[in-house]
């Protein structure tokens, strides 16, 4: 991960003040530069930067690989949410609460990365989804 709270002002990423990211990333190491810096495979966005950085800059990613989205991946709608889609339902099981059951389904997500299953309330899931059932 690279560290660019200190270009603020300099360069914006993405959002303006509180909003803009204090790390892009991950990046690739291509190599290392001395006892002290590394050389990183930049975006093509990012043309105009060196990719030569001092390790003050850098920190080590501890997210899993496949957990990173890409943003050609990410599905905006109008009111700039994002959306989400359930894949399949695996599972189904009974909650019983003192006066009512409530049937819970296992759904699977796309565009979600390792943990891509949650439990969610039927009744909740048919409201949003009609074109979902099994």
């Amino acid at each position: 991960m690279l560290k660019v709270s200190p270009w603020k002002g300099i360069i914006i990423f993405g959002k303006r003040r509180n909003l803009s990211p204090h790390f892009l990333g991950p990046f690739k190491v291509l190599a290392r530069v001395g006892l002290q810096a590394y050389k990183l495979e930049l975006r093509p966005e990012m043309a105009g930067i060196h990719n030569t950085f001092h390790v003050c800059y850098l920190r080590k990613c501890l997210a899993e690989e496949e957990s990173v989205i890409p943003l050609s991946e990410i599905f905006v709608d109008e009111t700039n949410r994002c959306v989400e889609e359930p894949e399949a339902i695996l599972e189904r099981k009974i909650k019983v609460l003192r006066h009512k059951e409530i049937v819970m389904v296992k759904i699977q997500w796309k565009h979600h990365r390792g943990s891509n299953v949650t439990w969610e309330a039927e009744e909740d899931l048919k409201r949003r989804y009609p074109h979902l059932s099994k």
